[in-house]
């Protein structure tokens, strides 16, 4: 009966043993998720700052200091000769007689379509 006893020790041994690991290895399963949870949290507030200085950086307008705001608006400004703006381009009178190639004018008198109607019906 000794023997038996000592069987049942051994197992209780291992039991409590294999108990030990358990709880070892749910503390370190437990430690791991709050690592990684922390990890997650932290990726996640690093990723909402690059998006935020991402989205500030985009904005010429908020790039300048506020010193210099008022000096730099001209920065801004569009630069365009003065005459991209006018509907009739090219109506200088020696323009049309020097290039003949086809290209669009917004003024229909001195549209070519208009020229040759005139010469053929008019004349």
């Amino acid at each position: 009966s000794s023997g038996i006893n000592a069987e049942y020790g051994d197992s209780s041994d291992e039991e409590d043993d294999t108990k030990t690991l358990l709880a070892e290895l749910a503390k370190i399963k437990k430690e791991r998720a709050v690592d990684q949870q922390k990890k997650e949290v932290e990726k996640a507030a690093e990723d909402e700052r690059i998006r935020k200085e991402t989205i500030l950086s985009g904005n010429p307008l908020l790039n300048n200091p506020a010193g210099n705001a008022s000096s730099s608006a001209g920065d801004f400004s569009v630069k365009r000769r003065w005459d991209d703006d006018v509907v009739f381009k090219n109506c200088a009178k020696g323009v049309d007689e020097n290039d003949k190639t086809d290209r669009f004018i917004n003024d229909t008198i001195r549209s070519e379509f208009h020229k040759k109607f005139l010469s053929k019906y008019i004349k």
